[in-house]
């Protein structure tokens, strides 16, 4: 009698013993690979890459440490409530946002991402279809929704110092710390990725040209020589 199982051939725990003899490696739902560790990144060392991305690179830098004083700022609001004292650091984070990611996003989208946007389409480094996406398109939707979470925590925190009810006045608050949390986890990876892969690309693909523009541009728009 013939079968007829649409699984009858496959073996599942056979090809789970058999996984990985090919030398590629294969993920799962499951077992995802770590974001921070994706296969294929081959990073520029940071005395190799141009001047122009060695300034957005030295300001992650900064950004990255006022990440951290702002998690830490978190942690502490998560376990104490909000004190005078905290309260002022995270005021001076969101004025650090305001001053400083913001003009760094704007350097990156206004410089950057336009010209490798195109080296990217011409060297058929995108997805397919009919309007073809390449990395920079990741990092500008990554910049849009940091700056909707980073208004949301604002926003939340902003309503919690107005609320008289003590309980209700918790859970508001408690909400914009995982809002917070949540800013700084994508911002952390935001960067991880544009240090990493999308420096690493323009290293590659841009001529001499482009990156003497680049920076051209920054000095034109942002009064920064390098």
């Amino acid at each position: 009698m013939e079968n007829n199982n649409i699984f009858s051939d496959t073996d599942y725990l056979k090809r789970n013993v058999e996984k990985g003899l090919d030398g590629q490696a294969e993920y799962s739902p499951m077992d995802p690979p770590d974001a921070y560790r994706p296969p294929s990144i081959n990073a520029v060392p940071y005395e190799e890459l141009t001047p122009f991305l060695k300034h957005l690179y030295d300001e992650h830098k900064v950004i990255l440490k006022e990440l951290e004083k702002f998690e830490v700022a978190l942690l502490s609001i998560r376990k104490e409530g909000v004190t005078k004292e905290l309260n002022q650091q995270l005021a001076e984070f969101f004025q650090f946002l305001d001053d400083k990611i913001v003009v760094h996003h704007l350097k990156e989208e206004r410089i950057l991402f336009p010209i490798l946007h195109e080296a990217l389409l011409n060297k058929g480094e995108h997805s397919s279809g009919s309007m073809p996406e390449t990395a920079v398109d990741m990092m500008e939707d990554d910049h849009i929704k940091t700056m909707q979470l980073a208004a949301l925590c604002f926003s939340l925190m902003g309503i919690a110092s107005r609320l008289t009810d003590l309980a209700s006045r918790a859970i508001i608050v408690d909400i914009a710390v995982e809002q917070g949390s949540s800013l700084v986890e994508m911002l952390r990876l935001h960067l991880f990725r544009e240090d990493n892969v999308v420096f690493a690309l323009a290293q590659k693909h841009l001529t001499e040209e482009e990156t003497e523009k680049l920076g051209t541009q920054l000095k034109r728009y942002f009064s920064i020589t390098l």
